[in-house]
């Protein structure tokens, strides 16, 4: 770091940067509770669609106890058309959203399969749908985890190292400002004591 110069144009430097960081922190400060908040969100999401994805399955493994004793493609039942996420804006961070998710059956011959696949594909087409909204729930949280550690590492920078150093030096500045202009003094009553010496002899 450079040494700081200890003059008036200094001060009123350091002044005006001590300005704007305390400008910049109450921003900050909203952005992590804002990001906060939203993970919380994002959370109680991600943990009521897996709750959801679990009762599914326990619904499946009740109701559907005669599928493990077919032998039927379940890959060839669903298909994913349409997968649509949008961008969303949180605070200056790009969150991914489901827009739309379109999931089409595929034919099957119902005189063939058993009575309930048709309950099935309809628990298989709940539960695709459930583990996409989980999948992009997962990468919210991790962006907004990415966003908020950002966010929180600017933060302690301005609150923690750049307001107190800024602080620092303007005591640093203000004292040798007000020592120097107290040396001046001095300096003014010895050359005056010293010219009143020399009138007088």
């Amino acid at each position: 770091m450079a040494k700081l110069a200890l003059n008036k144009s200094t001060l009123n430097k350091e002044s005006r940067r001590l300005k704007s960081y305390r400008q910049v922190v109450p921003a900050l400060d909203l952005k992590r509770k804002q990001l906060m908040a939203a993970r919380v969100e994002t959370q109680k999401l991600l943990l009521a669609h897996q709750a959801e994805l679990a009762q599914l399955r326990e619904k499946v493994e009740g109701e559907l106890t005669l599928l493990a004793s077919h032998e039927i493609d379940l890959s060839t039942l669903l298909k994913v058309t349409k997968l649509t996420l949008v961008s969303q804006n949180l605070v200056g961070l790009k969150l991914p959203l489901l827009d739309e998710l379109v999931v089409e059956r595929q034919a099957y011959s119902r005189l063939v399969t058993p009575f309930w696949v048709d309950l099935l594909v309809s628990c298989l087409e709940e539960a695709l749908q459930l583990e996409v909204r989980i999948s992009i729930e997962n990468k919210r949280l991790d962006l907004l985890g990415k966003g908020l550690q950002k966010t929180t590492q600017r933060l302690n920078l301005f609150e923690k190292v750049l307001i107190p150093q800024s602080e620092k030096n303007l005591r640093k500045i203000r004292i040798a400002l007000s020592d120097a202009e107290r040396a001046g003094v001095v300096r003014a009553k010895i050359a005056k004591n010293k010219r009143r010496s020399l009138v007088t002899l």
